[in-house]
């Protein structure tokens, strides 16, 4: 019943695609046990999905109606996730019913990337911890999902570099522009996924993308060189933010896959690119891309990231850069690491002085000279309606030239703004945040004299900008360190997750805003087509920019730990994050006008991986316990076996002792839903700590109490006698004030086991609904 439904899910989605031809593309689904009892007898489980083609061809046409076009075999998976992706028309998806073995099929979609200094902000110190001599002298391989990589930038090279570790199944595949020969020591594979997206959007166009592993977007290199770069001394953009560019795990391996293209990231590419990934023996993914929610057994990205924890490997991905806005976090799966972006105390300001004598302080990556007092235009005194958005053929030469236009943010990229601007004959432009990106500052490479203002100066400007002959200058101030810092993106996706609430997501918060890192000579820093410059590093914010940062970390965590599982990894970042700034206040937010941030914005806190790399203890989660997880939110076992990919799997049945609760899943962080409309809520939840620090230690449980929440812990001390020793504890919750606690929304606190040496701190989220 459960696959009818969603063949005939995939059926709804089909007859409403955009597409013109009743042809498209679909990721299907298949019971993995089958797949493994057929592979003897017909040699390889290739062989029999292309038996599965041969009869969707067969049974779509026992009605006697020719199809015009027969089904296509895109992929198959076989390692992170068992299935295949195909082209098929309606008729022939409806005949996989008949197939045995199959689970269910989903329409393939487009997936979007969520678009140096930072390892001193985060404490790694040369020859020291967890970059000392001995610990990066390893073969750890991190994967990396996006738009490709520039293979000849100096941040790839193999210099010093053991020969690639025997373990590995990984290839350097040829295409456009792009031989074995670019593959090193260092960047030991490269493969390219495009069939998902040529199904699509058609054959690429070679003139401007690669059909090959080369980068042509930027981001694929950006955020390799940010995970695993080599060190290159001397990296700057237009002379700003001087000095050594660094990848977090700098001796780490890098294996390429891309997925990404102009249009986008096909979800079947982005899929294939996982599962060959895990094949090829990667320790670490590192994905700065994703969709919209969605339940985690409609959610490919979640399924094949499952299949990569049953296999060893940590899988990081970027929360998403539609904040400031609540419930706007993705890839939110418990067993993903989902990171959030944050700023390093690294600016790029300017200074905006009007006519009126008013100053204001702004960001940019201009490196040219400050612009004279120069009048400025806005809206109707700058060009037609969308003229405030400075968008296409808006902006009048007659009523712009020699001035600085004044852009509202919106519809339109930042930098494309510039463009619009300079190409009427501006003369510079002031970017204009509204309410709710605040006073966060993006600082961009703009090709005019440009620079963004927050959302208080921009009520200012606005204002002036309306009396006769306003007037302004921008001066450009370089790179200045120094400030308040880790401060909460405004654009960082926050929770609470709409899938998966009792999880705290995202997990924790790593650097974002403002990152330097390697970038294509043949991308411009814009990536716009009247963009003549070249730059060897690039800076740029999102997620997909503190996802790599993590990434590196596991990296290393994984270096010094090679027992650690995912989960482990994945609680030793988590327990001992941080939560205040480097001047001893709470990290704030951007988000909210500079309040202090909370969890449902920075998960744990900030990550810090001097600390991580000796936690204390440890939260560890086997698979199986995410599936049981699974059962708990009621999904249904027939649910669970799309994830576990086994079809037969059975959640345990709520007439056992063995009784399943959402709150009891092992993870390092308390996420609690009380009903707004109950008398008496109370919750609570199950815990087991390992020891992986001193051999015989004492830890007393220390709890901050959420608003309106009584919070006990029993027993409230834990004895460790010996490493590896494991101790479970109970928490439970009680809402002590009645409406007014609903009233609330939700708060936060904290509980901390604390011994002579470690502190080990997880967040409390209490959520009234």
């Amino acid at each position: 019943m459960f696959r009818t439904s969603l063949l005939l899910l995939a059926f709804m989605a089909a007859a409403t695609s955009i597409a013109s031809s009743d042809r498209q593309t679909y990721v299907v689904h298949i019971d993995k046990a089958k797949i493994t009892a057929l592979d003897q007898t017909l040699g390889g489980s290739k062989k029999w999905y292309e038996a599965i083609i041969d009869s969707i061809t067969e049974l779509s046409t026992q009605d006697g109606e020719e199809e015009r076009s027969p089904p296509q075999l895109l992929y198959t998976y076989e390692t992170a996730m068992t299935g295949f992706a195909a082209k098929l028309s309606i008729k022939q998806l409806q005949t996989l019913d008949k197939i045995e073995g199959f689970l269910s099929a989903v329409p393939d979609e487009f997936l979007t990337l969520h678009t140096t200094h930072s390892p001193k902000f985060l404490g790694l110190r040369k020859g020291k911890g967890l970059w000392s001599t001995h610990n990066m002298a390893t073969d750890v391989i991190i994967g990396i999902v996006d738009s490709g990589i520039w293979p000849e930038h100096v941040s790839f090279r193999d210099k010093g570099m053991s020969p690639v570790p025997s373990r590995w199944k990984g290839a350097c595949e040829e295409g456009t522009k792009f031989t074995s020969s670019n593959c090193n020591k260092k960047l030991i594979g490269a493969r390219a996924f495009l069939k998902g997206y040529e199904s699509r959007a058609g054959r690429i166009n070679e003139t401007v993308d690669f059909r090959s592993a080369r980068d042509s977007l930027g981001h694929g290199t950006h955020t390799a060189s940010t995970a695993a770069g080599d060190v290159v001394a001397g990296a700057s953009v237009f002379g700003m933010a001087k000095g050594s560019a660094s990848g977090i795990m700098f001796r780490s391996r890098i294996a390429a896959y891309k997925v990404c293209y102009s249009i986008g990231c096909a979800n079947s590419d982005i899929l294939a690119g996982i599962d060959q990934a895990v094949s090829d023996g990667v320790d670490i993914l590192s994905i700065s891309l994703g969709g919209a929610s969605r339940p985690y057994y409609l959610d490919g990205l979640a399924i094949a990231s499952f299949g990569a924890v049953q296999n060893g490997v940590l899988v990081s991905f970027s929360a998403g850069n539609s904040g400031p806005f609540s419930s706007t976090v993705t890839n939110s799966a418990p067993w993903i690491m989902t990171i959030a972006a944050s700023s390093i105390d690294r600016s790029f300001p300017t200074t905006v002085k009007l006519g009126n004598g008013e100053i204001f302080h702004g960001a940019s990556l201009y490196s040219g000279k400050p612009t004279k007092k120069l009048l400025l235009a806005y809206g109707r005194t700058a060009g037609s309606d969308g003229a405030e958005f400075c968008i296409k053929s808006t902006l009048s030469p007659d009523m712009i030239k020699g001035k600085i236009v004044v852009c509202e943010r919106g519809i339109n990229g930042r930098v494309e703004k510039g463009e619009e601007v300079r190409m009427a004959g501006g003369a510079g432009m002031l970017l204009l945040n509204n309410e709710d990106q605040g006073e966060e500052l993006i600082a961009d490479p703009h090709i005019l004299p440009a620079t963004a203002l927050g959302a208080s100066a921009a009520n200012s400007v606005l204002k002036y900008v309306t009396t006769n002959n306003p007037t302004a200058s921008i001066a450009f101030q370089g790179t200045v360190y120094g400030g308040p810092a880790p401060v909460m993106a405004a654009f960082s996706s926050r929770g609470p997750a709409l899938e998966g609430p009792y999880v705290i997501k995202p997990d924790v918060t790593a650097p974002g805003v403002n990152i330097l890192a390697a970038w294509p000579p043949r991308v411009s820093p814009t990536r716009l087509d009247t963009d003549n410059r070249s730059v060897l590093f690039n800076i740029v914010s999102g997620t997909s920019m503190s996802c790599p940062h993590v990434s590196g970390l596991a990296a290393l965590l994984k270096a010094a730990h090679k027992d650690w599982s995912p989960a482990a990894i994945k609680s030793a970042l988590m327990t001992t994050a941080y939560t205040l700034d480097n001047n001893g206040f709470p990290i704030s937010d951007l988000g909210s006008g500079g309040s202090p941030a909370t969890p449902f914005a920075y998960g744990s806190g900030h990550v810090d991986p001097v600390k991580a790399s000796d936690p204390g203890l440890i939260y560890d989660i086997k698979p199986e316990d995410y599936l049981n997880h699974l059962c708990s939110l009621n999904y249904t076992s027939s649910q669970v076996s799309l994830i576990s990919r086994v079809m037969n799997f059975t959640c345990p049945t709520t007439d056992t002792s063995f009784r399943l609760h959402p709150g009891d899943l092992n993870y390092p962080s308390f996420a609690v839903l009380f009903n707004d409309n109950a008398r008496n809520n109370s919750a609570t939840y199950k815990r087991t700590v390992t020891n992986a620090g001193q051999p015989t230690s004492t830890y007393v449980a220390e709890v901050q109490e959420p608003d309106g929440v009584s919070v006990m812990v029993e027993p409230s001390v834990l004895k460790f006698r010996k490493f590896n020793q494991r101790l479970s504890y109970k928490v439970s919750f009680v809402a002590t004030g009645g409406a007014a606690s609903a009233s609330l929304g939700s708060s936060f606190g904290s509980l901390v086991w604390v011994s002579k040496k470690y502190r080990v701190r997880s967040p409390i989220a209490v959520t009234w609904q």
